[in-house]
């Protein structure tokens, strides 16, 4: 999931920040931070644009685009593609985990019956 979101989630919130209003350096900033805060932040239902732009830069931005940032749907839109990207990329992985095990099990051969070997004896000494 993490693989899928660092390949996509930063050009995405770049250009979705830049769109509004922000900076391109604040904009370029926050967009390469690691993209587990941003996986956590959408499970949590918590919009972290007013925490990672932060407030003199809203501050700064016309009215509309700074409630538009910070509002409810602006977030969970624009993660949407790069969360979806990443849940191709767990799948496509666990596919090919699947179709490796499943390989290896048939390759394994047939089923092995245990069976418990006789103790040798040991022949009495010779008096």
């Amino acid at each position: 999931m993490i693989v899928g979101l660092s390949a996509t989630l930063p050009g995405t919130l770049y250009h979705g920040l830049v769109a509004h209003g922000v900076p391109a350096s604040v904009a370029n900033t926050v967009a390469h931070l690691p993209p587990v805060s941003t996986l956590f932040s959408a499970f949590l239902g918590y919009n972290p644009v007013q925490h990672l732009v932060g407030p003199a830069i809203l501050a700064r931005l016309p009215a509309h685009q700074a409630a538009v940032l910070t509002g409810r749907s602006f977030f969970p839109a624009l993660i949407s593609g790069p969360f979806a990207s990443g849940l191709h990329t767990a799948f496509d992985f666990a596919i090919g985990a699947c179709l490796a095990a499943a390989g290896m099990s048939w390759l394994r051969g047939g089923k092995y019956h245990y069976r418990e070997e006789a103790e040798p004896t040991v022949p009495a000494k010779a008096a």
